[in-house]
């Protein structure tokens, strides 16, 4: 080593991690997350650990869901719309605590990339707090993270982990389903965060651009695929409160057969009707234009349908009434019959 090579400094920020702009973004951002405090929270924004006060609960038990939202957030990136990530990494996991009948109260995010863009940052807080307002789930603490050498230059990972709570008697966790029960198919916005990298390998084969106008979608192609996850949380704590709901599945990864399976008790076995709800044309669009087969679109896309609600066959008209009063269309799309546990699409 010569002394040039002993006179240098090398700092951080030369090795690619800029604490500076990190520090000024999250100083800047505490009074949004402040406004998604609710009663529970405990302390101030920068702690080391947030701290929820669980009050008016007996026996409570809490439930945790985390996630991301996969390789959409390249194609938000690309058209502008990091706050559609945002929003969509709070209420995924909102839909995943209320399933199970919890009420979702508070939220950690965790952002990463190799090089943080200010803008971009500024952008997927204001998704993730909107989100939280609307859902009121509290913002309770997360982690900004640069990475150069883990993440590619243009990569990004949006995640968050949601909490909330329940009485343990008041668990719906699929085992009060009986044969003869009906299934009700609550309708998603689009592809939700799932597909995506099947979507970006059939744009890159079609040398589709997301600001494409597809006749058979009706607009740009990037409107269609960028629509926001679509929170189930009212007409889930609807159903709830009046003891219809006997079980529920969130149709994420694995699509409406590896979804709904996950809460059938055993002896009792899934008859879902296809042709029983309208689906978007996204997914003829994509099935047609990529030579997708329907058992590989239904394994992998939620096919039109977000969220499944298991009900008793008496009760399934008042529980489309309820729906129908939170704002989303819902059908009667089958029904459990006797059998080894399974899905059947006919």
């Amino acid at each position: 080593m010569d002394g040039t090579d002993r006179g240098r400094r090398l700092t951080y920020r030369a090795a690619g991690v800029d604490r500076a702009a990190t520090g000024a973004l999250i100083t800047g951002s505490r009074e949004r997350i402040r406004e998604t405090h609710t009663p529970g929270v405990l302390g101030d924004v920068g702690h080391f650990a947030g701290m929820f006060g669980l009050d008016g609960y007996r026996n409570p038990v809490l439930v945790s869901s985390i996630d991301g939202v996969g390789t959409k957030v390249l194609l938000a990136r690309a058209a502008g719309r990091l706050d559609v990530v945002g929003r969509d990494v709070i209420v995924h996991g909102v839909n995943d605590v209320a399933v199970v009948g919890a009420t979702p109260l508070f939220a950690l995010d965790y952002l990463a990339a190799a090089k943080w863009e200010p803008q971009a940052v500024e952008t997927i807080l204001d998704g993730i707090t909107a989100a939280c307002r609307d859902e009121g789930v509290a913002l309770l603490g997360g982690e900004t993270a640069q990475m150069p050498g883990v993440y590619a230059d243009a990569g990004l990972d949006v995640v968050a982990c949601v909490v909330g709570a329940v009485e343990r008697e008041a668990i719906c966790d699929g085992r009060a389903i009986r044969p003869r029960d009906v299934i009700l198919g609550l309708a998603s916005d689009g592809l939700h965060t799932n597909g995506y990298s099947l979507v970006r390998t059939l744009m890159a084969q079609r040398k589709w651009s997301l600001k494409d106008v597809v006749a058979e979608l009706g607009g740009r192609l990037q409107d269609v695929l960028l629509a926001p996850h679509r929170s189930y949380r009212k007409p889930l704590q609807a159903l709830l409160r009046t003891g219809f709901l006997r079980g529920a599945a969130h149709v994420t990864g694995g699509g409406i057969p590896g979804n709904l399976v996950r809460i059938l008790p055993q002896g009792c076995r899934a008859r879902i009707e296809r042709d029983a709800w309208v689906m978007p044309p996204v997914f003829q669009v994509i099935a047609e234009a990529g030579g997708v087969d329907r058992d590989e679109m239904f394994a992998t896309f939620n096919m039109g349908l977000g969220m499944l609600a298991v009900v008793p066959r008496d009760r399934a008209g008042i529980a489309l009434d309820m729906c129908a009063a939170s704002g989303i269309t819902t059908w009667v799309i089958g029904e459990i019959a006797q059998g080894e546990t399974g899905v059947d699409l006919v």
